[in-house]
């Protein structure tokens, strides 16, 4: 290991590191602006430059490798007058605009000025103005106030994936664009207004909207997929004002989805603030007293098997588990957390997690997906699969619809009979599965939820078995779930007990009469078209598909606005926090149910959430961990059988998947603009 002099202090760095990385490690700032730890080097604004012995200029220690040797000054006089000096052309051609400026209290151009910066600037002459640029409804750009750092240009290109930005011209006529004057056409294209260090890209819905420091900043997690990726709500009052990424380097870095970001402003509108009982038809507002009344006296008289319950993608744990414990306190064993249909195996962990782990990924030599899109489904995954592509030697190849996933993908076909042709070891690819250390399967949630799911789980598992993916310190196999509930669902057994219906055939029964009480948790992706026979009991948060067919409403919380706990999509148990409360009547939905249990006499034993929680804990071992992943065990799962027909992905829209995003009005914007409606769209195009 080389060991450099800092300083006057002699320190041992690992090789390949920069300088810059080498100061850092040695708890010496170094200022900059184009450097990101993230991206490739730059080296264009010249903030970080420090001096060097026997270097007959100062040097630009993010791109210099550390040699043994060397001896470096960061904090010299000379070193100060470089820096005020670069800063000082930095800001020839900034206006002063701070005041009006979005980045205010946030831009790392005030801090640097303000800390290695002169008090005053010799530059008389005009400045520069550049015109804005178009880059759709999310991304405002004030590009007069670029430095031309190429942090957004570099994580479009090289995370991302997409092309779409770039530096054109040379000198004072240098601009950032986007090349056809068009919507950045990425999942993920709200990253670079985190990463842009001055005011030049800013959010556009939460323009002029607050100050930093007027906010409340809550660290909770995300449920606009399964990935479960760290966020910070900033909230002022009552009102969510926007949600940025948190560092998580095992799940998500520290990037977070267009979705993720931005869809929080249908947090506000169509929302359910009060409880609702349908009289002659119509609904009406009710109180708390008179919708647990109309409840219970729709219960009273029913059979267990004439209820049933369904748990939506956005259910947190607490509520799913006091839930499942009402319905079999009625005795009833109907009850199903796969809106979808889907046919994994609650009964084998293995079969519904992300085995390999997200940030197992990056440790992967070869990867076959079968009937997902990850681009669509968990972006910020996507980008991981990404970056391993980047890496080098690692084969990809894909069974579903040829679609633009960011990174070279050998498209092997649609038919799912392709799967059974490399699970026998007769399809090319399954040598270079075989051939690998590492291989990994990626099973999509929709791949599994066709009427033959359980056959293509059990081939997938087969393929795995065959290829080696499954050893001793490594589990290649992996389902790609896209709701957040669902994970946890399975894990507390929110499944139909013995004798019980799943999700298809309750709503089979609901339409023949057989089932008579349907309680929908927050489940709004089921097909509403056969529940006019049942007495609804619809509780969520927003006015969407369950809610237009409920008898009864009871207003619940959203993810914002409650302490609940959630398990992604590897088996990593997270836990969101209260940012702002509910609205109205609402109230937590744990809460809710324990109090109706009252009024149906089939009262629970929980009076806080700590006792949830314990009870969380014990129907299921996992839960004592929080932010940890525990193996699980590999089995026989799956079943043998025919498979025919085409995979398709179950996402036509990335921007509306749940009713938060539906009722963002942001979420319609992006749809309207990026995707053309959003009609037919599989990914292609976004």
């Amino acid at each position: 290991m080389p060991k450099i002099t800092i300083d006057g202090t002699e320190h041992e760095v690992d090789a390949g590191m920069t300088i810059l990385q080498a100061c850092e490690q040695a708890g010496k700032e170094v200022p900059r602006f184009c450097y990101h730890d993230r991206l490739s080097i730059a080296g264009n604004c010249r903030m970080c430059l420090v001096q060097m012995e026997r270097s007959p200029k100062p040097v630009a220690s993010c791109a210099m490798p550390v040699a043994d040797g060397m001896v470096v000054y960061t904090d010299t006089p000379e070193v100060k007058k470089m820096r005020q000096g670069v800063m000082e052309f930095l800001l020839i051609n900034h206006p002063l605009d701070c005041p009006i400026c979005d980045q205010g209290g946030e831009c790392d151009l005030q801090d640097q000025a303000m800390a290695y910066g002169m008090d005053h600037g010799r530059y008389k002459e005009n400045k520069r103005a550049v015109e804005d640029k178009h880059m759709g409804p999310l991304i405002k750009t004030i590009m007069t106030r670029c430095i031309h750092c190429t942090r957004c240009v570099r994580f479009s290109t090289e995370v991302a994936g997409v092309t779409d930005m770039g530096l054109i011209g040379r000198g004072e006529n240098a601009e950032i664009v986007t090349y056809l004057d068009q919507a950045v056409s990425s999942e993920l294209s709200g990253n670079v207004i985190d990463l842009c260090p001055v005011g030049a890209l800013t959010s556009k819905p939460y323009a002029f909207a607050a100050r930093p420091w007027e906010l409340k900043k809550t660290e909770s997690v995300d449920v606009s997929d399964a990935q479960g990726c760290a966020i910070r709500v900033d909230s002022r009052g009552p009102e969510v004002m926007r949600v940025l990424p948190r560092l998580n380097e095992d799940v998500n870095e520290e990037w977070i989805s267009d979705k993720t970001r931005y869809c929080v402003d249908g947090l506000k509108r169509q929302r359910l603030d009060q409880p609702y009982v349908r009289v002659k038809g119509k609904l009406q507002p009710a109180t708390w007293p008179e919708a647990f009344a109309a409840v219970a006296k729709a219960i009273k008289g029913k059979q267990g098997s004439e209820i049933a319950a369904i748990a939506g993608d956005l259910a947190d744990c607490e509520s799913m588990l006091v839930l499942k414990e009402l319905m079999v306190g009625l005795g009833s064993t109907n009850m199903d957390c796969r809106q979808d249909g889907s046919k994994v195996d609650p009964a084998q962990r293995a079969s519904y997690i992300f085995n390999s782990t997200i940030a197992g990924i990056e440790d992967a030599d070869a990867l076959l997906i079968v009937g997902a899109n990850p681009r669509w489904e968990a972006p910020v995954l996507n980008a991981r699969i990404r970056k391993r592509y980047l890496m080098g030697k690692f084969p990809i190849a894909a069974i579903g619809p040829a679609i633009d996933l960011s990174y070279p993908v050998d498209w092997l076909g649609e038919d799912a009979d392709i799967l059974a042709q490399i699970a026998a070891g007769t399809h090319p690819f399954a040598e270079i599965l075989k051939t690998a250390e590492r291989p990994m399967i990626i099973v999509g949630s929709g791949a599994v939820a066709r009427p033959d799911g359980a056959a293509v789980l059990g081939l997938a598992r087969q393929a795995a078995d065959a290829a080696g993916a499954v050893t001793a310190d490594w589990n290649g196999f992996n389902v790609l779930q896209r709701a957040a509930s669902r994970v946890g669902g399975l894990d507390l057994g929110f499944v139909p007990g013995e004798g019980g219906m799943d999700t298809g055939r309750i709503l089979d029964g609901a339409a023949t009469g057989a089932v008579k009480v349907i309680y929908l948790l927050g489940a709004d992706e089921i097909d509403t078209k056969d529940l006019d026979k049942p007495f609804v009991i619809y509780q969520g948060h927003h006015g969407d598909a369950g809610a237009h067919v409920a008898d009864v409403i009871l207003p619940g919380a959203a993810y914002t606005e409650k302490d609940a706990t959630y398990v992604n999509l590897e088996g990593r148990v997270q836990r969101g926090q209260l940012a702002v409360y509910p609205p109205g009547d609402a109230r937590e939905d744990w809460k809710i149910i324990r109090a109706l249990s009252d009024t149906l006499n089939a009262t629970l034993p929980y009076t806080t959430l700590a006792d949830v929680r314990r009870g969380l804990v014990k129907a299921n071992p996992v839960f004592q961990g929080i932010d940890d992943i525990q193996a699980a065990p590999w089995g026989e799962f799956g079943t043998t059988g025919e498979v025919s027909g085409a995979f398709t992905y179950p996402i036509a829209n990335f921007y509306m998947t749940d009713p938060i995003s539906r009722a963002s009005a942001t979420m319609a914007e992006c749809t309207d603009e990026i995707l053309g409606g959003g009609e037919g769209k599989t990914g292609t195009d976004g």
